[in-house]
């Protein structure tokens, strides 16, 4: 592959790689089943015994607060025929599957199962919940479905870290409402779009009243890409997209490898977090949860939601565009500009790692 001189990789990734199923199933396979993802968070739960649905990397999963207070994830799958599980959170002392009643406990145990005891050499030890990894960050439930894969702590790294030094303390905020959308787009480019600013001139002119990209930072730190862009000296203007008077010095916009978006806008304290995952090659599936500090004037978030949602759309536009042109076979790859898209470059050198 073509390298800068300081040996950056300037290529983009194989178009076909957004548009091949055999490419999809790696990245299901070698990616999204061996990673930690956002999966909900702590609020979801309402002590021993509750439960609530989610989806990681596309694989259905069950979140449980169990007996003792032990929070467990399993496959959202019954060992049985396949059915989904549980499909709405909900309180209760067992996980029975709604198609034929296969009961199992809050440990993933199967307890009963109709008319097994007529069947020879059915082992019920054996038919148990298929268990995944879970952990928390503050009020942030992630799940791995690798249950080998090295824990929590060593995926985040020091985005904790970079997240409370840069003015953000994820503890105090309150959970607000939650976004689902898809965009027709390969999950890999809708990521690459939210990892530079280049676009932001031409295409977010609100945005760029707000953040400072010309003045922005950049960091790779393990699984982390992340941007610190200054708020902008026009954000503080009565013309401005909306108040930002109690902002820390910079925005902080951080990627977790593969998918996990953090997002803290300047204003008021406030995050927006949530995964992304591939419905197909052309389509991605993904959620947003909001986050705002106890308190916080209800006409104020109004005001930031619509500048984000105006922010979103837009991105939504550029990204399907990419999609039908990238995928077309009208060219082999791009290519990238080493410092304006460098959080691209190691996103990519991040996938071709995994696939190979």
């Amino acid at each position: 592959m073509a390298r800068t001189q300081a040996d950056a990789r300037v290529e983009t990734l194989p178009y076909s790689w957004y548009a091949d199923p055999a490419i999809a199933a790696a990245e299901r396979d070698q990616i999204f089943r061996c990673s930690w993802q956002y999966a909900g968070h702590t609020g979801e739960l309402g002590g021993p015994g509750s439960m609530f649905p989610t989806q990681v990397g596309g694989l259905p999963v069950v979140v449980v607060l169990d007996r003792e207070g032990e929070l467990r994830a399993f496959l959202n799958v019954c060992r049985h025929r396949g059915t989904v599980l549980v499909n709405e959170p909900q309180a209760r002392g067992t996980i029975q599957c709604p198609y034929h009643a296969w009961t199992y406990g809050l440990d993933g145990a199967l307890r009963g199962a109709p008319r097994s005891k007529e069947e020879p050499g059915f082992e019920m030890e054996e038919l148990g919940l298929v268990p995944v990894q879970v952990d928390t960050w503050g009020p942030f439930v992630l799940v791995n479905p690798d249950t080998d894969a090295p824990g929590l702590d060593a995926a985040l790294g020091s985005l904790p870290e970079s997240v409370a030094e840069n003015g953000l303390d994820v503890d105090s905020l309150r959970f607000h409402h939650r976004v689902s959308y898809e965009v027709r787009a390969n999950w890999k480019i809708a990521i690459e779009n939210y990892l530079e600013c280049y676009h932001c001139q031409l295409n977010h002119p609100e945005f760029v009243k707000v953040i400072d990209e010309q003045r922005q930072r950049m960091e790779v730190d393990g699984l982390r890409l992340s941007q610190f862009p200054p708020v902008h000296a026009d954000a503080y203007r009565e013309d401005a997209p909306y108040d930002v008077s109690d902002s820390v010095p910079t925005a902080q916009y951080h990627v977790l490898f593969p998918a996990m978006k953090f997002n803290v806008n300047p204003g008021r304290p406030n995050l927006s977090i949530g995964p992304m995952w591939p419905l197909a090659t052309d389509r991605s599936a993904a959620w947003f949860d909001y986050f705002f500090a106890e308190g916080t004037d209800e006409d104020w978030i109004k005001r930031m939601l619509e500048f984000d949602d105006q922010v979103g759309s837009e991105d939504t536009g550029l990204v399907e565009a990419v999609q039908r042109g990238a995928a077309s076979g009208a060219l082999e790859h791009g290519r990238l500009l080493t410092r304006t898209e460098r959080l691209i470059g190691a996103f990519q050198d991040m996938v071709r790692a995994r696939i190979g």
